[in-house]
């Protein structure tokens, strides 16, 4: 895996639990999830068969040495599976986990099962993705055309899909003490058709942010039932976002109808990836009263940040490009 800059190794050890550490082997520098097997507890190396253990990262075995070095070992990292999904704790200073990721009780009784995911990479400063929950302006405008127009920013308010529009009401804000590192973005979705309300895409959405890249997205649907989008938001690089989608839904309603609600979502979403992807990040924007959350959420952002947070490198000189 590549992630945060870092080149790491996942492995399931054989009595089921899953670990993560450094990708290089500190021997000679081999790839271990590069041909790299799974012995026991451990993580073999395929350059000359060093043994790691997935618990601490030291070395348990070398095939041909008489003795194994206290000192030799593989850096590990926290980690977590919750949620159908292995969680890494990544603290550019060392600091271990200051906060546990909740799990959601219908996913782990299989109540709600996965039907499907989106994963998509975006070229943005990572602060952009989770500050749309705050931009409530912007809903209206990018996400108000129907999804029948699809996410081509040239063609959603072509006259051909006028008769349709989207309703959004949200409203954003953090969560108190001890959930500080939470949000809550609060939807409600309409739509029109040709003016008359819809009452069939009435849709309530309860987005909770819990820390800096994962979203807990509920929905409830008065007909359709209830079901879940988690959404993670994985640095690669300091402005290369990978973006997942997955979708759990009550295994007693269709599969068509998640799979609706994940394609919309979809769609929703690349019209935003359309402005991230051509925007540039500015530290001082330009904004007027109404837009009074989104400073609110920067403040509430800056906790993920400390001293040592990768920044892109400052132009010293005055030779701008």
């Amino acid at each position: 895996l590549t992630s945060a800059g870092e080149q790491l190794a996942a492995f399931r050890t054989q009595d089921g639990q899953a670990y993560v550490v450094d990708a290089y082997c500190p021997h000679l520098g081999a790839n271990l999830a590069a041909g790299g097997r799974v012995v026991g507890n451990c993580i073999e190396c395929p350059f000359h068969g060093w043994q790691f253990r997935g618990e601490d990262g030291k070395c348990t075995r070398i095939p041909y040495a008489e003795k194994v070095p206290d000192f030799a070992r593989v850096r590990t990292w926290q980690s977590c599976e919750v949620n159908g999904m292995l969680l890494v704790w990544y603290h550019c200073e060392g600091v271990g986990p200051t906060w546990a990721v909740p799990e959601q009780r219908e996913i782990a009784t299989k109540e709600w099962v996965f039907r499907g995911q989106t994963e998509h990479l975006v070229d943005a400063h990572i602060q952009e993705i989770p500050e749309n929950a705050a931009d409530t302006a912007h809903l209206a405008f990018l996400h108000g055309p129907a999804i029948l127009g699809g996410s081509d920013l040239r063609y959603t308010r072509s006259k051909l899909w006028d008769f349709m529009k989207h309703i959004w009401k949200a409203e954003w804000r953090p969560e108190p003490e001890p959930n500080e590192h939470c949000s809550r973005l609060l939807v409600q979705h309409t739509a029109t058709v040709f003016g008359k309300h819809l009452s069939l895409m009435d849709l309530t959405v309860s987005a909770r942010q819990v820390g800096p890249g994962l979203v807990f997205l509920i929905f409830e649907h008065a007909f359709l039932g209830h079901g879940i989008i988690l959404q993670t938001v994985t640095p690669l690089e300091p402005l290369l976002q990978n973006v997942v989608h997955k979708i759990y839904y009550q295994k007693n309603v269709p599969a068509i109808i998640p799979k609706f609600i994940l394609r919309a979502e979809c769609i929703q979403f690349e019209r935003d990836i359309t402005i991230w992807n051509n925007k540039q990040y500015l530290p001082k924007p330009l904004l007027v009263r109404e837009d009074a959350s989104i400073q609110k959420h920067r403040r509430w952002y800056a906790q993920f940040y400390s001293e040592k947070s990768t920044r892109l490198p400052v132009q010293k000189e005055g030779l701008d490009w």
